[in-house]
């Protein structure tokens, strides 16, 4: 058993390869009062592979996490060891979980992370693009829409970009990043860990020359902004600009605001686009 009190452990749990499970974590999983997954029958299979005796599972994913969270916080409350699984990888980082840690930490109830393989962590060591800094956008959204403001949202963000996306949208998807975030390194790495692992790089604006038929767990790195577009749009500059106003501040120190988050833009360039936007703002 652990040599800790009973709490809610999260556990990370191989991508692909057996071997990368942390002996640690073999020792959580192996005494677990309770686990929970987003799929029991694939969480049922990792255990056999990893040769686990089996445990109690019990599925938590996005639908019923409201529901199971109550089931398992009442597990915590009576002294049971809880351990949060995903089917590969760390959970929270893409899939449910975050709140019943928050319910954890509001109740005093102990949280402990068991660390080991992360996807987005593992495509990013090992794909050669800028590691820093970056931002993990997990999955993208199902719809053109989501996934054209998605993009737009983190045009302008210094870094690199990762995300997973599904095989059959793959294509789709790196187009309407081209168009949209313009010129960029881009890295396509699939089957992370596993035997047919594979890293593909080239650039985002040509990304019609990746093979067409990719299969697999699919992680992509997207590197930072180059050149103009690095700077962010005079749309976006004018959106910050008017936020920064309506929360009260005066035209230089809302054109100092905007600065720091708008990369390209000066503090001059800025307070010159504030008359047509507030006329009735009073100047400094």
């Amino acid at each position: 058993m652990p040599s800790t009190s009973p709490r809610l452990w999260i556990v990370a749990t191989p991508l692909g390869n057996p071997g990368d499970l942390s002996p640690r974590a073999r020792e959580i999983l192996e005494a677990a009062d309770l686990v929970l997954a987003e799929d029991t029958r694939r969480a049922a299979a990792l255990f056999r592979r990893l040769g686990l005796a089996p445990r109690r599972f019990l599925s938590f994913y996005e639908q019923n996490e409201e529901e199971r969270r109550e089931e398992a916080l009442a597990a915590l409350r009576g002294g049971a060891h809880v351990a949060l699984i995903s089917d590969a990888g760390t959970p929270l980082l893409a899939d449910p979980g975050y709140r019943l840690v928050r319910a954890c930490r509001h109740e005093g109830l102990p949280v402990s992370p068991v660390p080991g393989p992360s996807a987005p962590v593992a495509a990013l060591s090992a794909a050669g693009l800028p590691p820093l800094p970056f931002t993990f956008l997990g999955f993208l959204p199902r719809d053109v829409a989501g996934r054209r403001a998605l993009f737009r949202a983190y045009a302008a963000v210094p870094g690199s970009l990762i995300f997973f996306e599904r095989r059959d949208r793959l294509g789709q998807s790196l187009a309407l990043a081209a168009g949209i975030l313009g010129p960029r390194e881009l890295a396509v790495c699939r089957e992370l860990t596993k035997t047919h692992e594979e890293f593909l790089l080239g650039r985002l604006e040509r990304a019609e020359e990746l093979p067409g038929e990719l299969l697999g767990e699919i992680t992509v790195i997207l590197g930072p902004p180059e050149g103009d577009a690095a700077r962010a749009s005079r749309e976006e500059a004018e959106r910050c600009l008017r936020a920064c106003l309506a929360q009260g501040s005066r035209p230089r120190e809302a054109a100092r605001e905007a600065r720091a988050r708008l990369p390209g833009w000066s503090v001059k360039e800025l307070y010159a686009l504030i008359p047509g936007l507030a006329p009735q703002a009073q100047s400094d």
